[in-house]
């Protein structure tokens, strides 16, 4: 929900997601590998899943950084009303 107190030109840090997960893409390769073929199957799966992962989250940062910037309200938009009755998780 927006309050409106976030700050002006906040930004994800799409950039430095994107070189770790390069850097635990590398180590997951190299970990795959090596593990494989030092006769540790086990480990080698559980490196490979982590690799699967690690794919998965690159493309999807790839596309958010080509998405570009999106819309973001200005300073003349208030704030959303909070939803009606009363607060949410309370007993």
């Amino acid at each position: 929900m927006r309050t409106g107190s976030e700050p002006t030109t906040a930004r994800s840090a799409l950039r430095a997601r994107f070189w770790l997960s390069v850097w635990g893409l590398l180590w997951a390769v190299v970990g795959t590998a090596a593990f494989a073929l030092s006769g540790h199957p086990g480990w080698a799966a559980a490196c490979g899943v982590l690799w699967l992962v690690i794919t998965v989250d690159l493309t999807v940062v790839l596309r958010h950084i080509r998405q570009g910037p999106h819309y973001q309200p200005g300073r003349d938009v208030p704030p959303y009303r909070p939803p009606e009755g009363g607060s949410r998780g309370r007993s």
